[in-house]
């Protein structure tokens, strides 16, 4: 890859115009240069990131530590805490104020969030509106009701009580949305730290009415009176922005989809909660002595050399006589975590705790303890898999990254459908419960749970430590993480019906459809989330490692990837960077199709031409031309002639009838035979012996033309099948697209005798190319399904009903259903 010039955001989506900015203009013809290197696109390597895709010899980043004190008020579903922040300035800047998020904010009713909403678009859980048209009225869902009565029953957001330094000083501040400033009373030189304090409180949302990333869910039935709760807190104290060389200060506001930008540092936190409650939390338990039961603490020991299965801390029993207590008093519960970018937490009287050890060779710490946390409702389905599932997740994800480097990894139970933080992560997967009383699992909830907390886990290596930009591309942890997960995931159980996957099968739908933007597009402008960020880019790392650059190589490049960026800040130009430069390939073509058009995959075999030598020698040409003319079907109207049995005039008339009528034009003469000979001595010696032996071997040549449909260049997998029943594989590199990206023809050649009945474009669908209908030479009928059902519409007839039409109609992938389903799901 040639280095840069010229730098612009990563993010831009119609990057083709910048060539017109960069004087690459094509005035001529049509040519599209699809291989064109991406200087005009990637940033100029510098100092702080090398043209190698390294951190360079003077990358830095900032360090916030904190130490909070929180207090959940159960009765009243709020946080009240205190934090003390000290942050170091390793910048080369000197900074006069700080930034920090105040993501709650965004639950305010007069949020950008909430203002910018288009209510009649796909947004939280589907369409909120559907509009009216043909006098029917506009709908809006009770969901969607039940969440503006609920913003507007309570006052959500952050109340800042205090901001001060280590002398007490009111520091000034000013909010703006979902950010808040901080103006130092002396700017913040290169090398040096300040420290400040911040007091705040907040009430929790109700995550199923509000559909956020975290919040509490009510349990009304529970036997305990006025219920119980399952408290899930993520992005509940106010952190520090992230200030980068190659953006400033990440001050992007918090629209709910782009995720989050984040410092690594050190935590100490104290979590006061009901106690009969039960805490998970990034980190690890400092107090044990102070909340757990003399048996827990025994147990938990136990855990940490327990590696064959997991244990239960707290017991279902043990959870079940929580969930009926009305006890008074309070326990803190203390957690220390090193080096992580965020802090999250789990609290609820409802949990039980398993755990279970898993030892890492060589690791940086040594053992790791996998631990899930669920109520009742969680049931056979959690006890069985959850930690299960974390511990396979670590053994996948380290082998392709590196160790596990934190103390602990878990699982917990909750209202989100996944999220996840450093050591923590909240899952949703429960049993079905029974008219019996009994609770069951359906596959699709075994599927869910097993694949969402490899999801999940697989996060706290990409973005939790690989520290990417979630706010800006999406891609790099969820699609990164998507590629990894699906490899887990199908090393857990190949047979499992892993839906909605990243394999390039999977995206074709998606691909071909009009409603999609290029993927390097900033996380809030994204159309179809689902599809875009996750199963797009996955399914192309799994096209580079399987079909590409062949697995070896691709691992071995992305493995350094993920050890150059280990808690450091990847941008995509320094994995990009990296997979070239250690796999040694250009791939600028590649990150240019997938990552920066629409375009797709459609390679079309337009025609196979089966080529003979002719060796000059009319003795040989003649005869095989002759049997050739004579193989083609005669002329319709001579066999109508001679069905009528109208005679010819030479037959009419022998007399008339000559040499040439007694031979035809296949007839070898003296004159041919000169010329042969002629031919011959003009031929120099190292031509003859190339053509006397190409008319020995007398081989088959054929010619396949391809035309590429969709406009994304890709290898040309064939699979060609041959009289004799044989079969070859055949790889042509995407390079052949170099100068003729629309259609080219390829040579291939066969030994005489072996001669090519079928050729078949992607056989195994590992290029994600959109139409198989045109993959196929000679072209095949595709099998597909109909459907047959009734219309709706209806007439009546001596008041009986008569069904107005029965038709059919073809199952094809309805791709604005699907993102639907996915946007809701998120």
């Amino acid at each position: 890859m040639r280095r840069l010039a010229v730098a612009i955001s990563c993010a831009c989506v119609a990057f083709l115009s910048s060539a017109h900015a960069q004087g690459i203009q094509q005035t001529k013809g049509d040519f599209q240069d699809k291989f064109r290197q991406l200087d005009e696109v990637l940033p100029s390597p510098n100092v702080y990131r090398n043209a190698a895709g390294e951190p360079g010899h003077q990358y830095w980043q900032q360090e916030a530590d904190y130490s909070i004190r929180a207090e959940l008020d159960e009765e009243n579903r709020k946080l009240i805490g205190k934090e003390t922040i000290s942050y170091t300035n390793n910048s080369p800047d000197t900074l006069r104020y700080l930034w920090l998020q105040l993501e709650q904010n965004i639950f305010k009713r007069d949020s950008m969030k909430e203002l910018a909403t288009d209510f009649g678009g796909v947004g939280r859980r589907g369409p909120a509106v559907s509009a009216g048209g043909n006098g029917e009225p506009a709908k809006l869902s009770l969901g969607e009701i039940a969440r503006q009565q609920d913003m507007a029953d309570n006052d959500y957001g952050y109340d800042i009580t205090r901001v001060a330094d280590t002398r007490g000083n009111a520091l000034p501040y000013t909010i703006v949305g979902t950010l808040m400033r901080i103006d130092l009373p002396t700017p913040l030189a290169s090398g040096k730290s300040t420290t400040f304090s911040i007091d705040w409180e907040h009430l929790i949302v109700e995550e199923n009415i509000v559909s956020a990333r975290s919040g509490f869910e009510h349990f009304p039935d529970d036997e305990r009176e006025g219920g119980n709760d399952i408290f899930l807190l993520a992005q509940w104290f106010p952190r520090m922005i992230a200030y980068s060389d190659y953006e400033g200060w990440h001050n992007k506001e918090f629209l709910g989809r782009g995720e989050f930008t984040l410092e690594f540092g050190d935590y100490d936190v104290q979590l006061t909660v009901p106690n009969d409650h039960i805490v998970s939390a990034t980190g690890e338990l400092q107090n044990a002595s102070a909340v757990l039961s003399a048996t827990q603490r025994s147990r938990l020991n136990q855990a940490r050399n327990k590696t064959d299965a997991p244990m239960y801390i707290v017991t279902p029993e043990e959870a079940l006589e929580n969930e009926k207590s009305n006890p008074t008093g309070k326990k803190t519960w203390r957690f220390v975590a090193d080096n992580v970018r965020d802090f999250a937490w789990a609290s609820s009287r409802k949990f039980m705790w398993d755990a279970q050890a898993h030892k890492q060779p060589g690791a940086e710490n040594d053992t790791v303890l996998a631990m899930s946390f669920w109520p009742k409702e969680g049931g056979e389905l959690w006890e069985k898999y959850s930690t299960a599932a974390i511990v396979h997740t670590l053994k996948v994800y380290s082998r392709f990254s590196f160790d596990y480097p934190y103390p602990t990894a878990q699982s917990v139970n909750g209202p989100v459908g996944g999220m996840e933080y450093p050591m923590i992560t909240f899952n949703g997967p429960r049993t079905t419960l029974q008219d019996d009383g009994s609770r069951t699992y359906t596959m699709s909830e075994k599927v869910f749970l097993v694949g969402v907390v490899i999801h999940e886990i697989g996060h706290i290596y990409f973005p939790m430590t690989v520290n990417s930009d979630e706010r800006q591309w999406t891609w790099m942890d969820e699609g990164i993480n998507s590629f990894l997960d699906l490899i887990a995931c199908y090393e857990w159980d190949p047979d499992m019906p892993w839906t909605g996957a990243g394999l390039p099968r999977d995206v074709t739908a998606y691909m071909a459809s009009s409603n999609q933007v290029p993927i390097m597009t900033q996380s809030d402008s994204v159309l179809n989330l689902g599809s875009n960020a996750y199963r797009k880019p996955s399914a192309a790392l799994h096209i580079l490692r399987d079909t590409i650059l062949g697995r070896e190589n691709f691992d071995f490049a992305f493995k350094e990837y993920a050890r150059r960026w280990k808690f450091k800040r990847p941008t995509p130009s320094d994995f990009f960077r990296t997979i070239e430069e250690a796999s040694g390939t250009d791939l600028d073509w590649f990150w240019r199709g997938w990552f920066y058009t629409t375009d797709h995959v459609d390679i079309s075999i337009d025609g196979v031409y089966k080529l003979q030598l002719d060796t000059k020698d009319p003795d040989i040409d003649y005869p095989r031309q002759r049997q050739e003319n004579a193989d083609k079907p005669n002329k319709v109207g001579v066999e109508l002639d001679k069905a009528e049995g109208i005679e010819s005039w030479v037959d009419s008339n022998p007399k008339i009838r000559d040499f040439y009528d007694e031979n035809d034009i296949y007839t070898v003469t003296n004159k041919e035979r000169n010329e042969y000979k002629s031919f011959l001595d003009s031929l120099k010696p190292w031509e003859r012996e190339a053509f006397d032996r190409a008319v020995e071997e007398d081989q088959n040549y054929y010619v396949l033309e391809f035309s590429n449909i969709g406009g994304l260049v890709m290898p040309i997998i064939l699979d060609l099948e041959f009289t004799d029943g044989s079969t070859e594989r055949e790889y042509i590199p995407a390079e052949i697209w170099r100068r003729s990206p629309a259609k080219v023809r390829k040579l291939l050649t066969y030994p005489k005798g072996k001669q090519l009945t079928q050729v078949i474009v992607d056989p195994n669908w590992e290029t994600a190319d959109v139409d198989v209908d045109n993959n196929y030479f000679p072209r095949q009928i595709i099998p597909s399904r109909i459907e047959a059902y009734k219309s709706k519409r209806s007439s009546s007839l001596n008041g009986r009903d008569i069904m107005h039409d029965m038709t059919t109609k073809l199952k094809v992938d309805d791709v604005e259903k699907e993102e639907a389903a996915v946007e809701a799901a998120e």
